[in-house]
């Protein structure tokens, strides 16, 4: 089939559950230009070139079709490119680790497990459980709000936000495109509005929250002013939960289309680091990198990219590249030399991977402890809508028992 249609091909909802063949057929093209002037890219080696090559901007005001309503709140550090960047990160940074806040994340661990430990005992009695519902989704949205200050109760609220948030940015074009752009503006300057004037209830009554830090803390480098701290909140609330719902449920998922390797990892729990590891490149919870753009022509394995053309980077692509690892779709929980790009690379590599990584290594761990006979009921699950954030909307599981 036509390279210059892979980039809907791959996010028709029709290939959400096994996009891999598609990647196949990108990484074959290495940089497949499409029929909307944009250009995909799908091998690993060119991948982590572009990561690290300064001269690609991830600003969606450098397009030479510029989005106008990108930022109707100041762009968060993600979508800027240094100096900005750098500024906006390191003062974002400050509350969360390294090195002025290095314990937070330690911190965390008996709360998550505890967390985690009250969810699964809901499951006694039942013989099936939504593992994304009853579990996956629950877990990290109580860590993230108890980590920003966010109500527990206020909840439903920021989950519709975020579901609109995340449709807005999906690469797909069709009729509902404008109506999905509107709305995502209107979630996004909702939900900044709101973790504003959560934010502005703390200045000057400082608790142990990241909101409390971002109004309170006195900080050499300056401050966030109130536009941008809505805007870095916004990012963190959303990026705090919603990859690490994917990375649990693909990872439960794939561990119960494994069960020998599910098994080892209940003999072994201290292989889980690893696993985990491995879960981001076999199935990780982002799936590409849609806006990034050269800021001059450049060229991409004999492809000429111009200035200012859309570019899309296929990291689940390069996390199966032949080329860079042994036996690519074969999940391997020992698997070593495991640079994938999971959490990406480079200046925009993920802020929230060191928690993304405690949460699914104790979550993982604490569902294959407790769970006797944990089964598959349907198998492709449904999928979530989007394209960039790939994981299970629902992932029914049978249980044998449920252990304290």
């Amino acid at each position: 089939m036509a390279g210059d249609t892979l980039l809907h091909r791959i996010t028709d909802y029709a290939n959400r559950a096994d996009p891999y063949p598609l990647y196949a057929e990108l990484r074959q093209n290495r940089v497949a230009r499409q029929d909307d002037g944009s250009y995909v890219v799908g091998t690993y080696h060119d991948i982590a070139a572009l990561l690290h090559d300064p001269r690609i901007s991830s600003d969606r005001r450098k397009l030479n079709r510029p989005d106008e309503d990108a930022y109707e709140l100041e762009p968060a550090f993600i979508s800027v490119d240094d100096p900005e960047h750098d500024r906006l990160r390191r003062l974002a940074m400050r509350p969360f680790g390294p090195p002025h806040t290095p314990g937070r994340i330690d911190a965390m661990r008996g709360d998550i497990t505890r967390i985690a430990g009250e969810l699964i005992a809901d499951f006694r009695d039942k013989e099936r459980i939504d593992l994304v519902d009853d579990f996956a989704y629950p877990l990290p949205v109580t860590v993230i709000c108890r980590l920003l200050g966010v109500p527990r109760e206020d909840e439903p609220r920021f989950r519709a936000w975020s579901d609109t948030i995340i449709a807005r940015i999906d690469p797909v074009s069709d009729a509902d495109s404008a109506e999905r752009l509107r709305a995502g503006v209107e979630a996004r300057q909702a939900m900044g509005l709101y973790l504003g004037e959560l934010a502005d209830k703390r200045r000057g009554h400082p608790s142990d929250d990241m909101l409390s830090a971002y109004v309170n803390d006195e900080s050499p480098e300056g401050h966030l002013t109130r536009t941008e701290l809505m805007a870095t909140a916004v990012l963190l609330l959303i990026a705090g939960h919603e990859t690490t719902v994917n990375l649990i449920s693909n990872g439960m998922l794939t561990l119960l289309r494994h069960p020998d390797e599910l098994e080892r990892l209940r003999r072994q729990p201290s292989l889980m680091p690893r696993a985990v590891e491995e879960l981001l490149r076999f199935e990780p919870p982002v799936q590409m990198l849609p806006q990034r753009t050269p800021l001059t022509d450049i060229d991409v394995s004999g492809t000429l990219v111009p200035k200012g053309a859309p570019l899309v980077l296929m990291i689940a692509s390069g996390n199966r590249d032949p080329k860079r690892f042994h036996d690519p779709d074969r999940f391997d929980p020992t698997r070593e030399d495991n640079q994938h790009f999971g959490f990406g690379s480079g200046i925009h590599n993920c802020f929230g991977a060191p928690l993304a990584r405690v949460e699914t290594q104790i979550a993982l761990t604490e569902l294959i402890r407790h769970l006797d006979r944990p089964r598959l009921i349907e198998d492709p699950p449904p999928y979530r809508r989007s394209a960039i954030l790939r994981g299970p909307r629902h992932l029914a599981v049978g249980l044998g028992a449920v252990g304290s």
